[in-house]
């Protein structure tokens, strides 16, 4: 993988400023890619992007720190504004900020289950705000860093926010299978990827060590590097193309997603 690949090449990864985003950050802005790092605040976002020149000797003119709470649907919009202002040209969208679904059931202020909010229908939304700016040339993707834990999920059709039977491990298998379903949305080119099971604030829901975030990070940017040929809507686990769970490329699964998707963002299909 060389620098040259990605020089003039621009980068939004969302959940930046620690674990798995962080080092992907990192990797890209090393091989010349200018990254939009985005946190949670503000305050969090310029810290990461401070970091990333004091310890990595990334410059700072390479990164652009965005803010946007998940948990709120406007600030998604609000972040997606700037980026198109700012940033008119995006090669990739890597949509890898996730929660762990909490013990007790939780809602968002816009009304949904907070780990498939902040896990699946932000970056829905995130990704359809941003389409005008993804560019269509070769080597233009999106790269949404998923589980393989979608495998044991299934989506709650008539109750997605979990009300009448909620538990973390079901909600957060949910979250991933939806985002792995959305890789095969076909308006854009997008992939959906099994970093590995690595040591960061999600590990305690597979229960077992995991390997380095860098090194999860390390399969993303793969994924993200324009020399690297992909399957649009494909799944990968690290480095490996492989079948996800069968419902996640069926056509009709993929159409009832987007539907449900597009109403409880309000932005339709």
């Amino acid at each position: 993988m060389s620098e040259s690949s990605f020089a003039a090449r621009t980068v939004l990864v969302t959940g930046a400023t620690s674990g798995i985003g962080h080092e992907t950050a990192r990797l890209l802005a090393e091989r010349g890619a200018t990254v939009l790092v985005h946190g949670r605040t503000a305050e969090e976002a310029r810290a990461a992007t401070d970091r990333l020149v004091a310890t990595a000797g990334i410059r700072a003119a390479q990164l652009c720190p965005l803010a946007a709470d998940f948990t709120r649907l406007e600030e998604v919009d609000a972040m997606a504004a700037r980026v198109l202002a700012e940033h008119p040209r995006l090669d990739v969208l890597v949509n890898n900020a996730a929660t762990a679904a909490p013990e007790r059931h939780t809602l968002t202020a816009d009304g949904n289950e907070i780990a498939f909010q902040v896990n699946f229908l932000a970056h829905y939304l995130l990704t359809h705000l941003l389409e005008a700016a993804l560019t269509g040339d070769p080597g233009g993707r999106v790269v949404n860093v998923s589980s393989s834990l979608h495998r044991s999920a299934a989506i709650q059709w008539s109750d997605p926010q979990r009300a009448r039977r909620y538990s973390r491990l079901a909600a957060y298998a949910q979250s991933q299978l939806a985002l792995t379903v959305f890789a095969a949305d076909p308006r854009v080119t997008a992939v959906s990827l099994h970093p590995g099971i690595c040591e960061t604030g999600l590990l305690p829901l597979y229960g077992q060590r995991g390997a380095s975030a860098a090194e999860g990070a390390a399969h993303v940017v793969r994924l993200c590097d324009p020399a690297t040929e992909v399957v649009n809507g494909a799944y990968y686990d690290r480095d490996q193309l492989v079948d996800p769970a069968p419902t996640a490329t069926e056509d009709r699964t993929v159409k009832r997603l987007n539907k449900l998707a597009g109403l409880l963002v309000g932005h339709a299909a």
